[in-house]
């Protein structure tokens, strides 16, 4: 089955949970104040060039609140935009399968029995090599009850450009943790970024290829993002890096979605920051007009997901 429409030719996350879950589903965004092993030491230190202080959590609630209270506060804000609607919990910010199982379960039973009968999902963000056979269990055991998505960061296939951008993981260790999670039937969204230091048109297109032949059922898809006081940022004042343009971003989105492999949902293609923290590209302030001109190229030209797929 696929979720094209008329002005998305392609399986968006909106028409696939409207689908699914026949009603409006909203993620609500929560953090439990985790960290990650190239952060703390055990692999790395500094985390990922790219990464707020915040571990991707900016948008996320507030860790001096009880995940109750981060639910209810957010849910407070959802509630003037639609009357009823269904929850998936996200566990948003660092790595979080990473850290005490308990204090990792503990929140997660939280989050998910809080309003059961409006909870048809559970979201959690984390590293393919943070993935314990204790944790992944846990998260198959809710499997059998509510959806449970596993979103992995990749970035990118070309180990080198892994390497600049201080990510600790090997393209082996993401494969490997899509398999231990697919063995209990976990849905594994992969997460990478267009407009890396040096990568080229081809790099970025040779990621896709690359998850095309894993067994994950999304993608999240987003230009990379110049926020302030993040190491990434004083690379680039040091070596002027090539940034995207909007137009470059478009081509090349919208070449990867025409040769993804047709059943992969596809989660995001732009992302949000806040705007004070925002460096570079400016034109992602534009969420609306990425979308729409994305959108607009694929229809004018006649393209779709994975009109170009090649097993």
């Amino acid at each position: 089955m696929n979720y094209f429409t008329k002005d998305k030719p392609y399986n968006s996350l909106n028409e696939y949970l409207k689908k699914t879950y026949n009603k409006k589903v909203s993620k609500i965004s929560l953090n439990i104040n985790l960290t990650c092993p190239n952060k703390d030491g055990l692999k790395g230190s500094g985390g990922c060039t790219y990464c707020s202080k915040l571990g991707s959590g900016d948008t996320a609630g507030d860790i001096n609140l009880s995940v109750t209270d981060q639910f209810n506060q957010i849910k407070n804000i959802i509630d003037k935009k639609w009357n009823d609607y269904l929850f998936i919990p996200y566990f948003q910010a660092n790595s979080n399968t990473y850290g005490d199982f308990n204090y990792i379960k503990n929140k997660i039973l939280e989050a998910i029995n809080l309003y059961p009968d409006r909870t048809v999902g559970l979201s959690i963000a984390t590293r393919a090599d943070c993935l314990s056979d204790e944790i992944v269990k846990f998260l198959g055991e809710i499997n059998k009850k509510i959806d449970v998505y596993v979103e992995l960061g990749l970035q990118t296939s070309n180990e080198k450009t892994g390497i600049k951008i201080n990510r600790c993981l090997t393209n082996q260790e993401f494969i490997d943790g899509v398999k231990k999670l697919r063995k209990y039937n976990i849905s594994v969204i992969c997460h990478i970024i267009n407009g890396l230091p040096y990568e080229t048109k081809d790099d970025m297109l040779n990621t896709i290829k690359f998850i095309n032949d894993l067994d994950i059922q999304g993608v999240k898809i987003h230009s990379l993002l110049i926020l302030k006081d993040t190491k990434i940022h004083e690379e680039y004042k040091n070596e002027n890096f090539k940034i995207l343009s909007l137009e470059e971003y478009i081509d090349i989105v919208t070449s990867q979605i025409t040769i993804l492999r047709p059943d992969i949902i596809i989660h995001r293609l732009s992302a949000d920051s806040k705007v004070e923290d925002l460096v570079l590209p400016l034109w992602t302030r534009k969420k609306l007009v990425i979308m729409n001109e994305i959108d607009k190229y694929l229809r004018n030209n006649k393209l779709y997901q994975g009109i170009y797929y090649k097993k």
